[in-house]
């Protein structure tokens, strides 16, 4: 069993920064993909960034330009930098890590944009 814990959420400001965390148990990170998905009130999920074992990244529509997805493998951690943040950025963030037959997901972490 993977667990995956976010850190990071809190309050943001429109057009600034913020970086998130999701630290993994076990081998699976370090020998998979990992990503951030986002689900705002009403909305359906949706992809936010993924990166493979590789280092190959894939992003959302909405956030490419601004995100960045990083990992450290020796730390089990993928990050997800985030800048010029939008109101419209407000959601809970998920961390996922996943092969071609399993995906663990993390519990959430809230980022709210707002002044």
């Amino acid at each position: 069993q993977v667990q995956l814990v976010e850190s990071g959420g809190g309050l943001a400001q429109p057009g600034g920064s913020h970086r998130l965390s999701c630290a993994a148990s076990g081998n699976f990170f370090s020998n998979n993909a990992v990503g951030w998905y986002r689900q705002a009130p009403g909305k359906q999920r949706e992809l936010v960034a993924t990166i493979t074992s590789g280092g190959s990244t894939n992003y959302g529509d909405s956030v490419k330009g601004r995100f960045t997805i990083s990992r450290d493998n020796a730390k089990n951690t993928v990050y997800l930098q985030m800048n010029s943040l939008k109101p419209e950025d407000t959601a809970v963030y998920y961390c996922t890590a996943y092969s071609d037959y399993l995906r663990y997901w993390g519990q959430g972490t809230q980022v709210t944009v707002s002044s």
